[in-house]
């Protein structure tokens, strides 16, 4: 990875708590605070109508983050939205958030996060549990976005009525739900059902159903919804050695063109990281180099989530999911959060033992048969090796 304007830790450490300090912030709105490493600002956009909120073009997805002083570089760098999860990390991510934001300024920091919970007799009671324990660990009494987590349906009455609640009482400031896969249709009944405020949608160079996405995002942005980018890096590296790495800075301001996407939680864990995605959004006009990247075809490790390969895989197998898994312990070098995925899916052993040949076809050209052989060897990985 090549480093315009390199820093080392201390160096950048010490840069941006400068920064930090140099700008205060309005009582009645958050301004991005300057960047030591850049004269720049980081643009600012409006995510949404129905929010209001001004925010810049660059947030931080806390889910692979174990570092706090990563997300204290972030903050002092201009970063002002944080985005994680009830499951992240089994709530070590959110107990690490709540540590630091412990003494910071209310109005200084956007916090959202995100509870997944599939229909159930017991659904809303089970939501508002997990709801609960996330609002202890993150020691808030609010937060500013609240996801329902890959709803497998945006109009469940029961979850709807929870978070309808939960904003009423001033529990959380704005509803949101978040979509890995079918992105055009959920976003379009996100805006059909008219009580969700803010979508965080996967985005990337890579869609190859962007002809269908494009036209939801804009539906959803002139409703006044704010949009949220994630999967912005389209798993991290193109390559199951990690020797062919995704151009972060070309694939970031790819995804910030569209003036809908409000702004993108790309996943920092070291401050490299971080510093290449700022010089990004300091500057989102792409160079030549940027623009032969995006032109060229690439593999990828990002699932497109649309679903195809499993009904015609005649065991049944969540690949989607296995898919999903794959890109995080070969792309994202999370193993950690890959096993949380196997375990979820409860798999059981010698998944392919009755097909000598995968018929499956996949829509990004992945090897099915070889990927899932490769992933599903977590299963048997104890978990205390992988934290």
């Amino acid at each position: 990875m090549i480093m315009s304007n390199h820093v080392n830790r201390r160096n950048f450490l010490k840069l941006s708590a400068t920064a930090g300090a140099a700008l205060a912030l309005a009582p009645a709105s958050i301004h991005a605070r300057e960047s030591g490493m850049n004269k720049k600002k980081i643009p600012v956009r409006t995510l949404g109508r129905r929010t209001g909120i001004k925010l810049p073009v660059l947030s931080m997805g806390v889910m692979n983050a174990d570092n706090i002083s990563v997300v204290r570089a972030a903050y002092n760098s201009g970063i002002i939205m944080f985005d994680t999860a009830h499951g992240y990390q089994n709530g070590r991510n959110e107990e690490m958030l709540g540590e630091f934001f412990t003494d910071k300024p209310r109005n200084s920091f956007i916090l959202a996060t995100k509870v997944r919970e599939a229909p159930s007799d017991n659904a809303a009671a089970s939501f508002l549990e997990k709801f609960e324990t996330s609002m202890k660990r993150l020691k808030m009494s609010y937060v500013d976005i609240l996801y329902v987590h890959m709803p497998t349906d945006v109009n469940y009455s029961p979850i709807l009525e929870v978070i309808l609640k939960l904003k009423k009482d001033g529990r959380i400031k704005f509803t949101g739900l978040s979509t890995h896969s079918n992105e055009p249709a959920i976003i379009n009944a996100a805006v059909d059902n008219g009580n969700y405020d803010v979508v965080l949608t996967s985005y990337n160079y890579t869609q190859k159903h962007l002809a269908e996405l494009n036209p939801a995002i804009d539906r959803a942005a002139k409703a006044g919804l704010g949009i949220v980018a994630m999967k912005t890096m389209a798993g991290g590296y193109l390559d199951r050695e990690k020797t062919q790495k995704v151009n972060t800075r070309a694939a970031l301001k790819w995804a910030l063109q569209n003036p809908n996407i409000h702004t993108a939680i790309p996943g920092f864990t070291s401050f490299d990281m971080l510093e290449e995605s700022l010089d990004a959004t300091m500057n989102l006009k792409m160079n030549k180099d940027e623009k032969k990247y995006l032109s060229m075809t690439h593999s990828s490790m990002y699932c497109q989530g649309c679903r195809i390969c499993v009904g015609q895989c005649p065991r049944r197998l969540p690949i989607p999911e296995m898919m999903r898994a794959y890109m995080y312990n070969y792309g994202y070098k999370s193993p950690a959060l890959a096993k949380e995925l196997i375990d979820e899916l409860a798999l059981t052993d010698e998944l392919c033992s009755d097909c000598s040949i995968c018929t499956v076809k996949c829509a990004a050209d992945f090897k099915i048969a070889q990927k899932v052989k490769d992933i599903s060897r977590l299963q048997n990985v104890p978990k205390e090796f992988l934290t």
